[in-house]
């Protein structure tokens, strides 16, 4: 059983800079999260795309900003239970929580965060009428390991980021990438997209587009696909796997399952005070929240983890009274021993 301080489900932006936070008061912290990687949204679906609403960064990639808080969390030594989805929770005898993932690893805590983003996610499949019958057989959702694919065949669905760079990735792995996308414009960042277009001409991609995946062939395992494309019809295209890259949907999932007040699909908590939800010592940050006047932006998650953070070492050490420090003051002191801190300069006095 993996034991912590605050149980953190979610390793999206608010999550990880929830270690920060909780890293300062001394806490220690642990991740679960559905994704096989930290960073959430950032990094599954737009760690090319430019943010621009985050503090001190005029502009910054999703994927950009996700390593730099990973950096600046790495005094603290957060533990993650990725790939895994946090499944039930059980409140113990202890008033600590026992949260269980769908695959078994069993995690306590007197404190439970949910920074899960908007909830959840679960791939959006193309209605293709087989698709479920190919699943692990050649049809794949989110690609985990892409050494899979190396020298095989690929057909790759979708116009955006993730459909962009693995297509670029892909082309120096696997034997063959087709890239099909149902328009000619796409929707990731451009210097992907003119990549992608100078790997086409080179013939390291087969760009296909105006087209739809609508047919999966194939026995024990894929081996084709049937593309309709837009005036040349019927295609007829030879694979070992396809992998649509539509996106993710969010849901809440098991989480709505936990007793929590729940307000158009989000999670109801106490904004005035701690972001606590209904039940004591579960709390809710980031854009899984709602409260009067919500703003769903990665720079109000970064508010909510530091009040919520305070919060919870009260409810761990309710007899002790913290006093909180500035950095620029107190430096950052992590658990491997490392300390940052502005140099002193001494005076001294003139007689």
């Amino acid at each position: 059983m993996i034991k912590t301080d605050i149980l953190i489900i979610g390793a999206g932006p608010t999550g990880l800079f929830t270690v920060f936070e909780a890293g300062l008061l001394k806490l220690k912290t642990h991740l679960i999260d559905a994704l096989p990687q930290p960073g959430g949204q950032c990094s599954e679906i737009y760690p090319k795309k430019p943010i621009y609403d985050i503090p001190g960064f005029p502009e910054i990639l999703a994927g950009d900003l996700v390593n730099n808080l990973m950096e600046q969390i790495k005094p603290f030594e957060p533990g993650f239970t990725l790939g895994e989805r946090a499944e039930t929770i059980e409140k113990l005898e202890d008033d600590t929580f026992l949260v269980t993932t769908n695959k078994g690893t069993q995690h306590n805590a007197p404190v439970v965060a949910i920074a899960g983003g908007l909830g959840s996610f679960e791939p959006r499949k193309p209605p293709i009428p087989n698709i479920l019958d190919f699943e692990d057989k050649g049809v794949a959702y989110i690609i985990r390991d892409p050494e899979v694919y190396r020298d095989k065949r690929v057909v790759i669905a979708g116009g955006g980021d993730s459909a962009l760079d693995w297509s670029i990735f892909l082309a120096d792995v696997a034997s063959e990438v087709t890239l099909v996308h149902r328009r000619n414009e796409f929707r990731g960042a451009l210097d992907s997209v003119e990549r992608v277009a100078e790997l086409s001409k080179l013939g390291k991609v087969n760009l296909i587009t105006e087209a739809e995946v609508k047919e999966l062939k194939g026995e024990d395992h894929l081996t084709a696909v049937g593309i309709k494309h837009k005036t040349k019809g019927d295609i007829h295209f030879e694979t070992d796997y396809f992998i649509p890259l539509f996106g993710l949907s969010p849901k809440l999932g098991p989480i709505g399952d936990w007793g929590l007040e729940i307000e158009k699909n989000a999670i109801k908590v106490n904004n005035s005070y701690d972001y606590q939800t209904n039940i004591p010592g579960i709390y809710a940050i980031g854009d899984v929240n709602t409260y009067k006047g919500k703003l769903k932006l990665i720079l109000s998650g970064f508010h909510e983890a530091a009040i919520m953070c305070q919060s919870a070492y009260q409810r761990i050490f309710p007899d002790k009274k913290y006093v909180m420090k500035y950095t620029t003051v107190g430096g950052v002191e992590g658990f491997d021993g490392s300390k940052k801190e502005a140099k002193k300069e001494v005076v001294k006095a003139i007689i």
